[in-house]
């Protein structure tokens, strides 16, 4: 699959690659031939349980590289691209997948989220700049979207309105993007991730905690009347096109969803289902960062990368309870 959208052989710097979706954009790029020097800084936005299994499927591959490092440590990134210039295999390109997630956490703390979304990219990019790559994909968010704007979203939509400190501080590192890209020549594609779900995924996404929650016969918590909608997309089609992103592009912006949005009560429906078990709910009054509806419009990346989802949440849902059945005994225990 990914064989077919990158030569083997390069070697690629992978930021947040015991993340959810670092982790397998990593295992996509080393099963096609690669290398893959990854950084992940262990941080305990959630259980590190869920990151040490994703990293162990890294590890078991021979051309994977881990450090245990922090990108919005300056000296650290500039360690980094260093090394492997002295080496003389200077990174094909950079994939910085590091970041602090979740809107609700944000609002609680707004600072560190400022210190890796916007620092860290800043140190990238300045490594990039100074060690010669020519090439950075960096994820962003449909957070940027907000409230209030016409579905399904396009990129050029307007992004200034935005209803949480992680959604600013992803666009604070778009334009920084752009603006390296303007002074320097650097090639750079970022793509804006709507709701990724799927096996290993985050504990404080609705469809891990709702999965766990359900199977262990906990409540569920529902903010609103469950009519809000999400265009859920499952991490094996975010990797994929984050994968094609890797080609030449100048400056462009993505969105990756489904572009088939799932009413949340449908979703509960749909674990209930795979799950075997009916849901507890308890109801609470819609949060103010929440969305009503998330909803991609991807004819951009279907023209530029010949990309498309291909998993239904059906199956993507069966993917993830399958998952979570055979990490049972520890994934019970995660804190969601």
């Amino acid at each position: 699959m990914t064989a077919q959208t990158v030569q083997p052989g390069n070697t690629y710097l992978i930021t947040g690659a015991a993340g959810f979706i670092g982790s397998r954009v990593a295992e996509m790029l080393l099963e096609a031939g690669n290398s893959v020097v990854g950084v992940d800084n262990f941080a305990p936005a959630y259980d590190v349980r869920l990151k040490e299994w994703r990293l162990q499927q890294l590890q078991k591959f021979p051309a994977f590289t881990y450090h245990q490092w922090d990108i919005s440590d300056p000296d650290v990134v500039t360690a980094v691209f260093k090394k492997q210039a002295e080496q003389g295999r200077p990174f094909a390109a950079v994939i910085n997948l590091a970041a602090r997630a979740g809107v609700r956490a944000s609002i609680e703390n707004p600072a560190v989220y400022i210190s890796t979304n916007i620092n860290g990219t800043l140190n990238l990019l300045n490594a990039c700049r100074d060690f010669g790559a020519k090439k950075l994909v960096t994820a962003s968010t449909s957070s940027l979207y907000g409230e209030g704007l016409p579905a399904p979203y396009v990129e050029s939509l307007n992004t200034e309105r935005m209803l949480s400190p992680y959604a600013a501080t992803k666009k604070a590192a778009e334009v920084l993007a752009y603006t390296y890209h303007y002074l320097y020549k650097i090639d750079i594609t970022i793509f804006r991730y709507f709701t990724v779900y799927g096996p290993a995924g985050r504990p404080d996404m609705m469809p891990f905690k709702f999965i766990q929650r359900i199977s262990e016969g906990r409540s569920i918590p529902v903010f609103g009347d469950g009519t809000q909608s999400r265009d859920f997309t499952y991490v094996d089609d975010i990797a994929r096109g984050t994968i094609l992103g890797l080609k030449p592009l100048g400056y462009e912006i993505f969105n990756l969803g489904s572009d088939q949005p799932v009413l949340l009560s449908d979703a509960i429906s749909i674990i209930e289902k795979n799950v075997g078990k009916k849901a507890v709910i308890e109801r609470f009054p819609r949060h103010p960062a929440d969305v009503a509806s998330t909803w991609a419009n991807i004819e951009k990346a279907k023209s530029l990368l010949g990309w498309k989802p291909e998993v239904p949440f059906e199956q993507g849902i069966h993917n993830a309870v399958d998952w979570y059945n055979k990490n049972r005994s520890w994934a019970s225990q995660i804190s969601t």
